[in-house]
C-alpha cells in the first residue's frame, strides 16, 4: 500500500456511505490494470435455475489441472455483480488468477429480499456443484476449488464450509476457503436495514445463521482478513472469531491484517500495484493446491 492511496482511502472514512463506496471505486478504477487481452473469458454459465445463478471463468493458455480461484462478490445481501459495464470489477480478480496459472471464476447469486437466508450457502453449493462438474472443461482441477468471498459473499461462503446441509457430495468439495471482512455470527452483528433484508427478525432464525463454531471446528483449509478501515461490526467478528477460534486451538487464527485497506479497496485492488490481498491469496493457495 502506498502513503499515497492510503491517506485517501483513510480519508473516507470507515462508514460503508455513498462517498466511501464511490470514492473507493473511483480511485481503485484509476490504477487498475489493464486488461489482459490473452486471458480468456467465457461469461454467464449458469450453475442453478435463477437468472442470477451465474459465473464467468478466466483462464490463460491451455492449464492443466490448475488450482481454481472463485470469487463471491459482496453488496449487502441486496446488491452486487460479478461484473459491471465501464467497470473493472471484478474482471480484474479473475484476470488475476489466470495470470498466476490459475483458473479464475467470478460468481454472484440470488438477492435478498425476494431471497433470504439460507439461499447464499444454498447457491454456494449449486456453484460448487457445477465447478465439480465442468471446471476440466477448462483445465481446472475440481479438487483444488478455493472458494473465496467478500463482505456477504464471506458470509455466504461461511454458511457453506460450517454448515454440513449444503454440502451435498458429504464434504465441502473445496481445498480451501478465503473469507474477506465476513459476518459470521448474525446474532451478534448489530441489526441494519440489510441484514434484516436477509435474515428477517427472527432472533431464531439469526442464530440458525451463526458459523462460529461451524468454522473453527472446520478441517477445511481457511483464511480470513479484517481492514484497517473496515467498519467497527467487521473488526467486532474478527476478534469473536479469534476468541473462539484461541479458546478451541489454543492459538490465534489464520486472520490477515491488510493495513491501509477499507472494506471494498482489499479485493478492488487484485492486480494493481497496491495489491495487498492477492500475494496473501497465491501463497494460501500454494500452502494447500492438492499435489
Amino acid at each position: 500500500m502506498s502513503p499515497e492511496v492510503r491517506l485517501k482511502l483513510q480519508a473516507l472514512g470507515s462508514e460503508l456511505s455513498p462517498a466511501l463506496l464511490q470514492g473507493t471505486s473511483a480511485l481503485l478504477a484509476s490504477i487498475a490494470a489493464p486488461r489482459d487481452t490473452v486471458v480468456e473469458i467465457t461469461r454467464d454459465h449458469f450453475y442453478g435455475p435463477d437468472p442470477r445463478n451465474r459465473l464467468d471463468v478466466f483462464r490463460k493458455g491451455t492449464p492443466v489441472l490448475a488450482p481454481v480461484l472463485v470469487y463471491v462478490h459482496g453488496g449487502g445481501f441486496v446488491m452486487g455483480d460479478k461484473t459491471s459495464a465501464g467497470s473493472p470489477f471484478y474482471d480484474n480478480v479473475g484476470q488475476w488468477a489466470a495470470q498466476q496459472g490459475f483458473i479464475g471464476v467470478t460468481m454472484t447469486y440470488r438477492l435478498a429480499p425476494a431471497h433470504r437466508w439460507p439461499s447464499g450457502p444454498e447457491d454456494m453449493s449449486l456453484a460448487v456443484g457445477w465447478l465439480r462438474g465442468h471446471i476440466a472443461e477448462f483445465g481446472g482441477n475440481p479438487e483444488a476449488i478455493f472458494l473465496m468471498g467478500q463482505s456477504a459473499g464471506a458470509t455466504h461462503v461461511a454458511g457453506y464450509v460450517s454448515q454440513d446441509r449444503f454440502q451435498p457430495r458429504g464434504s465441502t468439495g473445496l481445498a480451501g476457503a478465503l473469507l474477506i471482512s465476513g459476518i459470521y455470527d448474525a446474532l451478534t452483528q448489530p441489526p441494519n436495514q440489510f441484514s434484516a433484508a436477509y435474515y428477517g427478525e427472527d432472533p431464531a432464525v439469526r442464530a440458525e445463521a451463526s458459523h462460529l463454531a461451524g468454522l473453527v471446528n472446520s478441517k477445511l483449509p481457511l483464511l480470513f482478513s479484517v481492514s484497517e478501515f473496515d467498519p467497527r461490526d467487521f473488526h467486532d467478528q474478527a476478534a469473536q472469531l479469534s476468541s473462539a477460534w484461541h479458546r478451541q486451538h489454543g492459538r490465534v487464527p489464520p486472520l490477515e491484517f491488510l493495513f491501509g485497506h477499507n472494506h471494498l479497496s482489499p479485493v478492488q485492488a487484485i492486480g494493481s500495484t497496491v495489491d495487498d490481498l492477492g500475494p496473501r491469496i497465491a501463497r494460501f493457495i500454494a500452502a494447500f493446491n492438492p499435489p
